[in-house]
This record gives structure tokens, sequence and C-alpha cells, in this order.
């Protein structure tokens, strides 16, 4: 026939297969294709062990590895059995096609169509199925580990006294087992039923039989097992009631109720029995040959589980619990608040009562003056405000940064610990003076040194000068307190590049001084990876997508490549089974600065526990993505700080340190992955005086002491002493507040201790319900002990919120706050609220700082100080104090006349400003009276008059001063 297409065919014959050469070419394509896929594969795995293995923790990339591995190919394997071994028996046992129905006839067709690929249909099924379910089998590697691992609490659960163990170990393996065995079964069972259908073995619309006897034998026979698994289930949510979550009257919590001890567990009790009767029915049809009787079981089962499951719990529920649920539900309250307060380490909670209220009036006022000095190192230092000044007048060049949230450690000033606020000078990429492929990761590689200052005092000066930092350790090379180490900083938090160091022909830039000029490093650590072998430079081009790590020059023989480099994704690698806290912070030991980084172990599988999740309980105002925790596990009931972890900040070495050598969490997990965390007495003298008690934890503990600081059933199901976490009055983003460290001297104690503390106020209102401090000195006999002061329900104490409305209010604040900002564009800030219990009242704390127009960072400025509704706001903390209590020059003043107010006040320059204050009084007064009374209408207007107030005396003063 004529060629219709007007042309040649290409590389194709006649006959319309490709050519031999067209041929080859799509060979030689598809081989390369896959063996690129293969690389990029290879190069992930090869460059992970290679990772694992530089910072020696080769053990947990094999044994991770390898159990994914073993769990993969078991549990695909096993699933593949089953499906291919059900398709097979149910092929074999396929009827004689003599008589064929229409039916049958039009499933000819598709018989004759598999019949020659039977047995590759068959491996492709198998092979699927397999795949599938190895890829979800892999993924509970944990589950494997530490249920082959197990270690006993020693402590059993009140309903059916078995090991806390099971539930935490055992309960979730037996559960995946349970699911797998579903799975397997009900993909046994439809590939059979497709199976026997297409074959003859099932019929649907031919006359006669619907099933042939062996088919009937076949599937009843997995039916029978689906069944049993169902019997293994009512048996294992038996003691799944000791885990559930659920609801009652005063919140969320974990465990048994009423109803589930007397209705649910015995009614799975019977649905057990039930479904093994069910089970032995259906294994009977292999001799009677008939479904008249399984099918009767099982119709008795479902109808079972809709009764006795289902129908008689909510009678138990209407007609027992609801009409007297207190007395009902009051022993299994009880099991969980005593199960709740042991599983989150708040079972030695020390509760006092604390009155709240100023001292009586014939206390000696210079005696208070001088308790508060004794009682608190107050830190006017705010980590969270004074990073930009820090940035300001010791970044020294662009391309280093401070983190946005500085951090507070102690340190030895003079021969005195003193608490210190630093940061470390770390890499600022976006700092560069100029963006190259080798400048970026090549020359600048590293930060230098740690910036340190006094927590508790400013320069001196005025409103326009003074107000910085008093830094003990300073400069570039940084100088000072602290002595000599290693200050090039290569693992931070905002190193986040990759570098490439150690060639002596690329040096790095090492810092640059006005003084010293541009000094030149090339890194002598052993960290990173080595990048002489040309395969390894190919897996790192191909794992970063830079084909230049391969080909350029600049990479040397005894050129590393540094990555994960900040501490928490460091060693959250290490270790992946823990939960890391969200602030890592910075000390100077035995002459490195490495990086403190605290980790957790979790569970959710404590019985009677309620659950808390981590993501939202441990989130403030300060919480951002830098400062988050790493969960690997979001939902827990259960939680300990049993690991302290090191990162140091020139090497990356990680190392990891038994902190609680009773978890048994913790005890599974070492014998999982053994020798990787080093034993308590590891931890250096040097090292064990900056570890502190971690934030993460200290939210999570003040949030479930919200409701269970409570320990009677009764008071805890009223909900009469539910307290709440304030919201930061500074910050104004409607989130909590965040812990504050301090050195303070609680009620009771003889000496200050570096502490952790919040406040607590009452639900639904803002006066203080109680104060929380955790002791944060790892070197002390009571490290971690809680304390919570307790203040009287039916007290008006002013919580947070309150005094900084008193702080906004005051009519001398609010007129020396304008003062101080100007009209020049200049800000004013607030620092941290901090709350001291002081002789029975309460001392709230909170500097002010300006930034100026001109310098755009923050400077301490003024101190605002509250005690006994007696407002002060001076220059610095000693004269605030002085004047709040009424001392000068240890001399003794009487107390203003009113509560409230900001004691006495100058002499108004004319009749015009003495009104207006006269009405600024007023009106702060009505809005006082208002705020008491949840009148938020007259006090958003009396706040608009104290404005207009207090601006009416400002234009009088200078009209005044104009005048005279």
């Amino acid at each position: 026939m004529p060629d219709r297409g007007g042309g040649p065919h290409g590389p194709r014959t006649r006959a319309g297969r490709p050519s031999r050469r067209a041929r080859t070419l799509l060979m030689t394509l598809g081989v390369l294709a896959v063996l690129a896929m293969a690389f990029v594969m290879f190069a992930g795995f090869w460059t992970d062990w290679l990772w694992y293995r530089s910072v020696h923790y080769s053990s947990v990339f094999t044994t991770t590895l390898w159990t994914k591995l073993g769990l993969f190919f078991v549990f695909g394997l096993l699933m593949a059995v089953a499906v291919g071994i059900n398709v097979y028996l149910a092929h074999r046992l396929r009827p004689p096609l003599s008589a064929m129905s229409l039916e049958q006839q039009s499933l000819d067709r598709y018989r004759m169509g598999i019949a020659p690929y039977k047995k590759w249909v068959l491996l492709a099924v198998c092979a699927l199925v397999g795949l599938i379910a190895g890829a979800s089998a892999s993924s509970q590697w944990r589950t494997w580990l530490l249920w082959t691992n197990s270690t006993p609490f020693g402590t059993t659960d009140p309903q059916f006294h078995v090991d806390v163990s099971f539930y935490a170990f055992d309960l979730p393996w037996f559960r995946f087992l349970l699911s797998f065995g579903f799975a397997a079964v009900v993909l046994s069972l439809l590939a059979a039923a497709l199976v026997h259908y297409l074959y003859g073995g099932l019929r649907i619309t031919s006359p006669g039989g619907r099933a042939t006897a062996a088919a009937t034998g076949h599937l009843s026979v997995l039916l029978g097992l689906f069944v049993t698994l169902k019997a293994v289930a009512y048996w294992l949510d038996r003691y799944s009631l000791a885990v559930k979550s659920g609801n009652l009257k005063s919140g969320d919590w974990t465990g048994l109720r009423y109803v589930d001890a007397n209705a649910y567990l015995p009614a799975k009790t019977i649905l057990f029995a039930i479904a093994i009767i069910c089970a032995l029915l259906f294994f009977a049809t292999l001799w009677r040959r008939t479904w008249s009787l399984p099918l009767i079981g099982f119709g008795l089962m479902v109808l079972s589980a809709i009764l006795i499951g289902g129908l008689y719990p909510a009678i138990v529920q209407k007609f027992q619990v609801q009409p007297n649920e207190a007395a009902k539900e009051q022993p299994y309250i009880q099991k969980n608040i005593d199960s709740t307060r042991q599983a989150y380490g708040i079972a030695g909670t020390e509760v006092s009562d604390y009155a709240g209220t100023n001292p009586a009036d014939d206390k000696d006022r210079a005696q208070l003056r001088a308790d508060a000095d004794t009682t608190a190192s107050i830190r006017l230092l705010d980590p969270n405000v004074v990073s930009p000044t820090f940035q300001q007048l010791q970044k020294v060049r662009g391309y280093y940064a401070f983190p946005s949230t500085l951090d507070v450690d102690r340190y030895k000033v003079d021969g005195k610990e003193q608490d210190t606020v630093l940061g470390l000078r770390e890499l600022n990429l976006a700092g560069i003076p100029q963006h190259s492929w080798i400048n970026d990761h090549f020359k600048y590689t590293h930060g230098y040194g740690l910036v340190a200052a006094k927590g508790t005092t400013a320069t001196e000066g005025g409103e326009t000068t003074g107000g910085e930092p008093v830094f003990t350790e300073s400069d570039l090379p940084t100088t000072g307190a602290l002595g000599k180490y290693e200050q090039r900083i290569y693992y931070g938090e905002e190193t986040k590049q990759w570098s490439i160091v150690g060639d002596k022909t690329t040096p790095e830039i090492d810092y640059n001084t006005d003084d010293d000029g541009e000094k030149s490093y090339t890194y002598t650590g052993k960290s990173g990876v080595g990048l002489k072998n040309p395969v390894t430079r190919a897996a790192y081009a191909v794992t970063f997508g830079d084909p230049q790590i391969f080909y350029s020059g600049a990479v040397g023989d005894d050129s590393r490549i540094l990555y994960n480099r900040t501490p928490k994704e460091r060693v959250e690698a290490v270790a992946p089974w823990l939960t890391i806290d969200g602030d890592s912070y910075p000390a100077v030991v035995d002459g490195h600065v490495v990086w403190i980084v605290d980790a957790y172990t979790t569970s959710n599988g404590y019985p009677y526990s309620s659950r808390t999740t981590l993501g939202d309980t441990t989130a403030d105002s300060l919480t951002d993505g830098q400062r988050a925790v790493l969960a690997q596990q979001n939902q827990v009931n259960y939680i300990r700080n049993s690991v302290k972890a090191t990162v140091d900040a020139f090497t990356g070495d990680v190392k990891l340190y038994q902190w609680d050598d009773k978890d048994p969490v913790l005890k599974t997990w070492m014998k999982a992955f053994p020798h990787t965390v080093q034993p308590k007495s590891s931890i250096s003298t040097d090292l064990l005086a900056h570890l502190r008690y971690p934030q993460d934890l200290f939210k999570v503990q003040r949030q479930l002491l919200t409701r269970y600081h409570v320990t009677k059933a009764s008071t805890f199901y009223s909900g009469s002493e539910v307290w709440q976490v304030p919201n930061d009055p500074a910050a104004k983003t409607g989130k909590a507040v965040p812990p504050y460290y301090l050195s303070l001297r609680m009620p009771g104690q003889n000496a200050q201790a570096f502490s952790l503390t919040t406040t607590y106020t009452l639900n639904r209102r803002d006066n203080l319900g109680a104060f929380m401090a955790a002791n944060a000195d790892a070197t002390s006999a009571d490290y971690g002990k809680i304390r919570l002061l307790k203040l009287p329900s039916n007290t008006q104490v002013y919580g947070p919120q309150q005094v900084q409305s008193q702080f906004n209010s005051d009519p001398a604040v609010a007129e020396k706050i304008k003062l101080l900002s100007g009209g020049g564009g200049s800000t004013v800030e607030y620092g941290n609220l901090l709350t001291i219990p002081l002789d029975g009242g309460l001392l709230y704390v909170e500097p002010v700082y300006l930034r100026g127009a001109g310098t755009n960072y923050p400077l301490l400025k003024k101190v605002l100080v509250w005690y006994g509704g007696r407002v002060e706001f001076e220059d610095t903390l000693g004269q605030a104090l002085n004047a709040v209590f009424g001392t000068a020059d240890g001399g003794t003043t009487p107390p203003p006349e009113t509560g409230g107010g900001s004691g006495t006040q100058p002499p108004p320059s004319n009749a015009t400003v003495a009104q207006a204050l006269a009405d600024a009084q007023t009106a702060y007064d009505a809005s006082q009276k208002a705020l008491k009374a949840g009148d938020w209408a007259a006090y958003g207007q009396a706040q608009k008059d104290l404005a207009a107030a207090l601006q009416r005396a400002q234009e009088a003063e200078k009209q005044a001063e104009k005048t005279g």
C-alpha cells in the first residue's frame, strides 16, 4: 500500500517497530534514569551514614535502619504470604466448569485473559500488599523497640493491678499486631472471595446454591479468624479503658469512670465470650457445610454489641450516674488525680497558704525595704527586650547577630554569683557584605564569642544617657569575667547554612575589628564529613542540590562539610526517641562554649493520667518557630526530663547524660540504644553549675497544676479551685505569660535559690490565685522541688494584669511616660513584670525601656514598683523601693493615705494643672471602680476621661513654663 504519511517514518521500520538504534537509545536512557534514581537514593543513605559516623552515633543509624528493614520485610512477607496462600487456595478449590451458566459465561473472557498471566498477577498482588504492609510496619519501629526492651515501672494501675509498663510498652504493640491481623484477614477474605466468584465457587445470579462446599469452608475459616481477632480486640479493650480519654464535668481526663468499671468492663468480657463462641461456629462449617449457625451467631454478636456494649452503659449513665454523679465518680476521680500527679512529676508539690496582702500598718517599713533586697535578686534586664541593645552595642560587624530572645544563667562576678543575661554572637548570613558561593559557604562560616551582662542593673545616667547593660563579657575577641575559652561558634541556633571548612587554600574570615583588621582562620576541629572522596562529594552535591560541591576547585582533600548545625536538630538526630525542649542555651564550660539542651522521655500510655498536648501547653508569648518544642509524640500523659544534652559550639560534639536514673522509659531506650547515654556521674562540676530546670517541662506542669493542685476528688469535681495561667500583660498578644528565671527566697527558706517562677489567676478572673516556683539550681538538693503559694480565693489580691492596669492608669506614671517618650518618635517598652512574695504581701517590679528615635534600641530608663496597692515610678530600682516602702537614707516616711496612687505629688504650677490632675484622679478612681464591677463600658469611658485630663495637665504645664 502507498505511504499516506507523505514523508519518512524516521527511526521506525516498515513494520512500525522502532529501529535497533532507537531501541538502543531508549534502553540507554532508561538505564541512565534508573541509575540516576538509584544514585539519588544512595546519596541520601550515604550522607546520613557519614553524618552519624562523624558525630560518633553510627549505632543509632544502624539500629534504626535494621529495625525498620526488619519490620518491613517480616510484616510485608507475612501479608504477602497470607494473601497469596488464600488466593492460591481459592484457585485450587475452584469447581469444574462443565455446566456453564450465563453468569459464568460472562466471566469466561476474564478467566481466559488472566490465564496466561496467573502467576504474574498473583506475584504482583502479593508484592503490592506486601509493600504497603511493610511500609506501615516499618513506621512502628519505636513501638517495637519499646516492647522488646520493656522495663517495669514498679507501679501498677489501680483497676487491673498490672504494671504500668504493660500500658506504656506492651499494649501499643499488641494493638498494632491486632490491626495488622485484621488487615491481613480482610484482604485475604476479599481476594479469596473474588477468586471464588471468578472461577464459580461463588454465584450471585445463577440458580441453585450460592457457594460451593469448598468455598463455604474456605471463607468461613477466614470469617472465623476475623471474629477471633474481634474477640481479642474485646479483651484488649478492657485494658484500654484505663488509658481512654473522655470528658467529665470538671474537664477532660483519662481512665475508667463509674460507667466504664460497672457497665463497659463486664460488657467487654461478655462480648469476648460471645465472639469466641461465634468464631467456633464459623470454624464448624468445615464439617457442617452450612452458613445457618455461624450467621445466627454473628447476628447474636452484633445484637449483643448494640445492647450490651452500647445501650446498657447508656442506661447506667442515665439512671445511676447522672442523679448522683459526684458520689459515683469520686473513687475514679481520685485515681485520676493520683496518677496524673505521679505521671507529670507534680506529686511532691508543696502547697502552702499565703495571705498575699500587705502586712499590718505597724510593720517596720524599713525592715520591709531590707527584706526586698534579700528576698530576690530582682532582674531588671529583660532577655526578651534587650537583644537589639546587644545587637547595637556588641555585634561589631553586620554579619554577626544575637538571638531575638537572650538567655538567663548564673556566673560568678567579683566572687559573687550573679544572674546573668547572655547571648552568642552568631553568624548572620544576611549581613554578609557581598554574597557569592565562596563567601556564603567558605569564607563566612562561624560566629565569635559570648556576650554577657549583669541581670540586676544597668549603667547610670539621666533620661538621655545611661540605661545600657553592664557587660561582664564583651568586645571582639571577648574579654571579661569568663576567662579564656574557645570563642569560635560553628554550631548555634541561627547557624542553619552548610559550610565547607578545613582547607588551607581557602581560609575563613575569623573576625574583623577596627584595631586588628581582618583575621583569617582554618578550622582545626574534627567535626563534619571529609570531602576527599569524589563519590562523597557527588553524594553531597545531590543531597544539597548544588553541583559546585562536586566540581569546584575550592573543595580540597582536607575540606570538611558542616551541616545539621543547630543544637536541637543535632540532639534530635542522635536521639530520635527524645522530645527536645524549645529553649537551648549556651554556657562556658571547661574552656568551651557548649549548648545545653534539655530532653524529655514521654509516653501516651500511663493509666488514669490525663493527657496534654505539648505544642499547646508549652506555647506562650515568646514561643516562635525557633523556641517551639520538638515533640516526637505531641499528645502525652507522662513526661520526665530524663536527659541533659550538650552540643559543643566549636566541635559540634553531642553528649547525652542520664539525668533521671529512675525513669523506666529512659532505661528502655538505653537498652534499645546501648552506649549512647552517659551516666549522670559523667557530668562535670563546671557543667552541673549551669544546668537548670527546663522551661517546657515547667510549663506543662504549671498547666496541669491549674486543676491538679487539688488532691481531694470532691473539690476537683466541683471545679471551685480551678486556676488559669494569665496572659502576658506586657506583650498584649493574648498569649500566656512566660515563666521567668529569678534568684528568689521563698517563704520558709533561708537563702535565695535560682528558680523558675510563674503566677496563676483565679478562673475567669484577673485576681491572683497562686504563685509557683520550682528550684532550678541543679547543684541544690531541692532541685526540681515545686512550691505553690496559694492565696485565699475570697480576697481581692491583684494579679499581673490588674497591676499592669494600675501602672498604665496611674496619673503620675502616665504623665512621666509622656514626658519620657516626648514627641521625637521615641517609644516606651515594658519589660517582664516580675512577681515576688515579700513578707506576706506581693511585690511587683517592671523595668521600663526607652527606644530613642536616634538609637532605635531599648535602654533601661525607669522602674515601676507596686506593693500593697501603691505604685512608684523611679529612675532606679533602689529609688522605687525606697519610695514604695516610704524609706529614704535609712529613715522612714509615712505611707500614703490611700491604698492606690503613686505617693506624694509635687505641688501644681498653677490652678489649671491642679484641676486637671484632680480630674485625672477622679477618672482613675472611676476606672478602678468600674474594673472591680466588671463594667467595661464605664471603664472605657473613664480611661478616655483620664487621658483627656492628663493631656490638659501637660498642655497647662507647658504654657506655665512659657509664661514663667
